[in-house]
């Protein structure tokens, strides 16, 4: 089992120094999420709350997740980052593919791109992009941006992305993971027959698991039950090490934890952040190994 150390809602000047703690306790992997714009005025209700309203206050500070990665791989030599999740529709595939190959060759391939298709209409109009098409277009925009990858030239015939022969370099160091985000029919069928893993919510731990389960079937219908498939998960009812076993047993490769949340109340220093970093590193991840 794995640990990936959720950023949420976390300065952007303690970044650099929030990583660097986590590669020395222990920790395999860091998280950041993402937003671009937050409207004041919401059109579509937040769609992971019973009430609709936002998880995070206003005026939280959310970092361009692709330009803090190549920033951490910088500060840091083998921790991993992924992003949790990434709206891919909200962008452009070559303008993502061109940052995320870059990310590879100044981290030594540590990246891990995990996507989500998005549920803010209000965000979606802001980026200049179609929001109900966003599904159709996430598909096109992960073959599109494999296809990058090869740094062959290439070309793509698709409903909405077309184009002749072009290449992109640099090309990057190795595979590039994707994963796929999301508890929707459609989320689990695209992990199932696009993803390298996928990404749960904030989720009771026998959902997570039903989850796993529905995608392994549609893996073997595929024929993709041979490839390796990671899943990232975030069990709200499980916190011990006997539970995160039992996960890791039902396919479960990755916990997200953030530990502050644990140690301390209310808002937090840099210092307590570091601290709850070592301390769950010791009680926790130590005991998982």
């Amino acid at each position: 089992m794995k640990f990936a150390l959720s950023t949420f809602m976390t300065p952007v000047a303690e970044m650099p120094e929030i990583a660097q703690t986590a590669e020395q306790a222990g920790w395999s992997m860091i998280t950041m999420s993402d937003h671009v714009a937050n409207p004041q005025t919401l059109t579509t209700p937040y769609p992971y709350t019973e009430d609709g309203a936002r998880r995070w206050p206003e005026f939280t500070e959310w970092p361009d997740q692709l330009v803090m990665m190549g920033a951490l791989a910088t500060a840091t030599k083998t921790l991993r980052f992924t992003t949790n999740a990434f709206v891919l529709p909200m962008r452009n595939p070559f303008q993502v593919a061109k940052a995320v190959a870059t990310i590879s060759n100044v981290s030594n391939n540590r990246q891990v791109l995990t996507i989500g298709v998005g549920w803010s209409k209000d965000e979606f109009g802001l980026m200049g992009q179609d929001f109900h098409t966003r599904g159709k277009r996430c598909d096109e925009m992960v073959e599109v941006m494999r296809l990058l990858w090869s740094g062959e030239y290439v070309s793509y015939q698709g409903e909405h992305y077309r184009f002749d022969n072009v290449e992109a370099n640099p090309r990057p160091l190795g595979h590039v993971p994707i994963w796929v985000g999301g508890i929707s029919a459609p989320a689990l069928r695209r992990a199932a027959r696009l993803g390298d893993g996928w990404l749960s919510d904030l989720q009771p731990a026998a959902d997570i698991v039903d989850s796993i389960r529905q995608i392994r079937a549609m893996r073997q219908d595929l024929g993709r039950d041979h490839l390796p498939f990671d899943v990232m998960a975030t069990p709200m009812d499980v916190g011990d090490p006997d539970g995160f076993r039992r996960l890791e047993d039902e396919g479960v490769t990755h916990i997200i934890g953030t530990p502050w949340l644990m140690y301390y109340q209310g808002p937090t220093t840099l210092e307590q952040k570091k601290d709850s970093i070592k301390r769950y590193a010791d009680e926790v991840i130590a005991r998982c190994s």
